[in-house]
């Protein structure tokens, strides 16, 4: 796809669905994560005190967090283990009915499907977990205990307060086909960095108004990249860095902060004590009317990560969190046959330009410059002076 074209639905890439037509359900949002973690006590304090994340429920082997606009019971599940990793991306479906149409497509696709007894996670009813065709551990479910919503809580909220769970970004070996298999679900994608050849690099897809609940990047997988959640404007995203630095940890701060160019958004990247990769992000876009414009990026853009052009820290791209599979095993990780993002980008990794067209510009207007300063050179040395560029060029004074 291209600037100006219209986001595919389900079913428009003229080829039948991987479940052979049976219904997909029917999915609001990206709505929890479940996380294993090896130290309960170090991720409460990374989570609730500095991050500002609300406890609704904790005991000696779990954590349930939410944030402030958050009314369902949790948005976050962390749950003690021996190895850090994505236990479950858990997205919250229209009605209790889409529950069990969920299990019905999975169960078409072949893929391992557990039907799970409300309160198998707490808080959480009847629900569906499998492990999707890309290797991930994906549950479905509707009915939720209602908490106290406290987006008016105002005596309880930092000076960064966290809104709301915004989205899952996942790394993917085939973006391609993991493409194809959300927009299966009814997924519709808004963004997505290709390169030559149309290799895609990265996409980003949505079911709730806004740029994604879920993304797409090319790279050993399965694996999970981040959770991100939303705030509700940009000087909370600051004020979780000023609170890392006050609270000396600022090395759990990876990348940002800064603005995105793929979604606008502003953001920063933060580690927890497991490595798991958090983004603080606000001020995406709506997305929701029915013609959308899907935007392709060149991967050669340099704002295409980060709007101002900043350097992508090795780490962003070639670390992630292992998942694991209904049995609490730890997947295999399969490699990217197709070009890494890191290997073949250009601009925020070191370059100057953004496409081919500006490099040749840049190339001709310095081909120019050359050309005028090696006449100007000719000229003054004709006339018995001489010529140092670095001091033309301004560059030594």
């Amino acid at each position: 796809m291209r600037p100006g074209a219209s986001a595919p639905a389900a079913g428009e890439a003229g080829e039948a669905g991987e479940a052979g037509g049976v219904p997909y359900p029917d999915i609001v949002r990206a709505a929890y994560a479940e996380l294993v973690v090896t130290d309960l006590a170090a991720s409460r304090e990374f989570y609730v005190d500095l991050l500002g994340l609300v406890v609704t429920h904790e005991d000696a082997d779990a954590i349930h967090l939410r944030a402030f606009d958050e009314y369902l019971h949790h948005s976050l599940v962390l749950r003690r283990g021996a190895v850090a990793a994505l236990a479950a991306l858990a997205y919250r479906v229209r009605t209790p009915h889409e529950v069990d149409v969920a299990e019905r497509y999975y169960r078409t696709l072949g893929v391992p499907v557990e039907r799970r007894a409300a309160g198998a996670t707490r808080g959480i009813g009847p629900a569906v977990r499998v492990e999707d065709p890309l290797g991930f551990p994906v549950e479905f479910f509707y009915e939720a205990v209602h908490v106290e919503r406290l987006n008016q809580r105002y005596d309880l909220h930092g000076a960064g307060a966290i809104a709301r769970l915004d989205h899952f970004n996942i790394v993917v070996p085939d973006v391609a086909r993991a493409e194809r298999c959300y927009r299966d679900l009814g997924f519709r994608v808004t963004e997505d960095i290709r390169g030559e050849g149309d290799t895609l690099y990265a996409s980003w897809l949505h079911r709730k108004d806004t740029v994604h609940d879920i993304a797409l990047t090319g790279g050993d997988g399965p694996r999970l990249h981040h959770i991100a959640f939303s705030t509700y404007e940009r000087a909370q995203v600051l004020h979780v860095c000023d609170l890392l630095g006050a609270w000396r940890r600022s090395a759990h701060i990876e990348r940002g902060p800064g603005r995105h160019g793929v979604s606008n958004a502003f953001y920063v990247y933060v580690r927890d004590p497991d490595g798991h990769r958090v983004e603080i992000y606000t001020t995406d876009y709506y997305t929701g009317d029915p013609d959308h414009p899907v935007l392709s990026w060149d991967v050669r853009d340099n704002q295409r990560r980060d709007w101002w052009g900043n350097p992508v820290v090795p780490s962003w791209y070639a670390e992630a969190s292992p998942v694991l599979d209904l049995a609490g095993k730890p997947r295999a990780v399969v490699a990217r046959a197709a070009d890494h993002e890191a290997d073949v980008t250009v601009g925020a990794d070191g370059f100057s330009y953004a496409n081919e067209t500006a490099a040749d510009e840049t190339t001709a207007n310095e081909a120019t410059e050359n050309e005028t300063w090696e006449n100007e050179t000719v000229d003054e040395t004709a006339a018995g002076g001489s010529v140092d560029r670095a001091s033309r060029d301004g560059s030594q004074l």
